[in-house]
């Protein structure tokens, strides 16, 4: 195996020839942050759950700054079936694969939440006007594995994709696992060793130099597409733990309990150096950071790194009010963490030099639950009560809060949008499943820290050709740092 210094050089080289000239991606981290400033982005577009009578479709926006389409959506790709929510998405290929010319970063997976279909996109044909390639039925899936409710896709260095499913077709949690197709999105079966499925799924990430692969636990399907309800967290239906398997043997050696600190643990990312056995996880309820690492007898432990205080309230559902961190992702040089605090309505930026104990560098707020025109107020620690004053951009009042977010290769710029899924926006901000969602751009200081909204950046999916739609997860055509692992 190469050393970690070869690979930075030879990777350096890799991007100044040209990426995926020995394969899709970067050979490192480091000369991926070297690669080409992003110019389009792919948007998942939801109309589920929105009364509309429409398909959800995949956006293309365009971010380049000199182009007189900036900051508008270009192309929208229908799906051919009502009803799926696309949630998240991925490749067919990334850097894992780097270094096999057979291989091509070609294929957008889009995995449908709540209809279960998982469709292939084309991105390469014309990567504005991406066109549908594939479509994998849920019977298929369900017939062949049992699975349902399809989440998170990573590609393997092996060409086969990998995808965590919530559920059984009933939406038991019992019934999660993780599917396996082959590089024509053929299912293959499960990946996971029989007998070897923990009780909840969601978010998965797999560092091979550590023979590991971490997954997370969201919920049962059965209880979080009807919406959020503090009772069904109190009878069992959402997780609190982490799980450690055997990579690539798909065998579940160790369980993380995160306690009453560590309420639905959804993404989790490892550093992205291929060497680090250190990572973190956003547990959204009680809004903490989670540390883990590995031990020096090779098991895995976990602290609190970052914990957002609940924030006092009235006017609102409970008298208290979590952050809510529903995302969050680390730049490529493992030394800035970046999340969103959905509810409370700001998105942060940790220094994580020293992954232990991150200092916050940058904060800005861009929606929420408190902001200044809402109707709940946030209570002072002397009684008093507060609004955040969120500021308007191009003469849109920013609605709901920051969900899924994605940064720029180079780190010096954070996409943001504001869906998180569609039973869920209604619940917390019916004012956007009205109006639409919207994405914003973030301009990083990555040198010192700090982050401020780009004012010539934005754009309104309520002013949808088919009506106000909902925006949730972004891809740029040449990976990104959620998307792509290293081995």
């Amino acid at each position: 195996m190469a050393t970690d210094m070869e690979v930075l050089q030879n990777g350096k080289a890799a991007a100044v020839n040209g990426c995926c000239k020995k394969g899709p991606g970067y050979a490192s981290p480091l000369a991926a942050m070297d690669g080409p400033k992003e110019s389009l982005i792919y948007v998942t577009c939801i109309y589920t759950g929105m009364g509309r009578g429409k398909p959800d479709y995949l956006a293309t926006v365009d971010v380049d700054p000199k182009s007189p389409s900036y900051s508008k959506v270009i192309h929208r790709l229908p799906m051919p079936y009502e009803g799926d929510e696309l949630h998240h998405s991925g490749w067919n290929s990334c850097s894992s694969c780097y270094g096999d010319p057979s291989a091509a970063r070609r294929y957008l997976v889009l995995p449908s939440l709540v209809s279960g279909r998982i469709y292939a996109i084309d991105t390469q044909k014309d990567p504005k006007a991406p066109s549908l390639y594939k479509v994998v039925q849920p019977d298929d899936v369900i017939k062949k594995t049992g699975l349902a409710f399809p989440h998170t896709a990573h590609c393997l260095a092996s060409g086969e994709i990998m995808l965590s499913c919530l559920g059984d077709k009933d939406g038991n949690a019992e019934g999660n696992g993780f599917l396996l197709l082959d590089s024509d999105f053929n299912v293959k079966g499960r990946w996971e060793k029989p007998g070897h499925s923990p009780l909840f799924g969601y978010d998965f990430w797999y560092q091979p130099r550590h023979n590991t692969m971490i997954s997370s636990t969201w919920g049962a399907p059965s209880a979080f597409t009807k919406g959020f309800n503090l009772q069904d967290v109190a009878d069992g239906h959402y997780g609190r733990h982490l799980h450690v398997y055997t990579w690539p043997g798909g065998e579940l050696k160790q369980t993380l309990d995160l306690g009453n600190t560590g309420l639905l643990p959804l993404e989790v990312r490892f550093l992205h150096n291929p060497s680090e056995a250190i990572g973190y996880v956003g547990c959204a309820l009680t809004s903490n950071m989670v540390r883990f690492f590995k031990n020096p007898d090779g098991s895995w432990g976990h602290e609190v790194a970052i914990s957002v205080k609940p924030v006092k309230v009235q006017n609102w559902i409970l008298p208290e009010m979590p952050g809510l961190i529903t995302d969050f992702l680390i730049s490529l040089d493992d030394r800035f963490l970046y999340l969103a605090n959905w509810l409370h309505g700001d998105i942060r930026q940790y220094n994580i030099e020293d992954p232990a104990n991150p200092k916050l560098t940058g904060q800005v707020f861009v929606g929420g639950v408190f902001q200044k025109g809402n109707a709940v107020l946030a209570e002072a620690e002397d009684g008093s009560t507060y609004q955040v004053d969120v500021p308007e951009v191009q003469g849109h009042r920013l609605r709901g809060g920051p969900q899924m977010i994605q940064l720029s290769l180079d780190g010096k710029r954070l996409y943001a949008t504001n869906s998180l899924f569609s039973t869920w926006d209604r619940q917390f901000y019916p004012e956007m499943v009205e109006k639409g969602g919207h994405m914003l751009q973030i301009d990083v200081d990555s040198e010192k820290g700090g982050l401020a909204i780009n004012p010539r950046f934005f754009v309104d999916f309520g002013a949808e050709p088919d009506g106000p739609s909902l925006a949730h997860e972004m891809r740029y055509p040449g990976g990104d740092c959620t998307s792509d692992i290293w081995i």
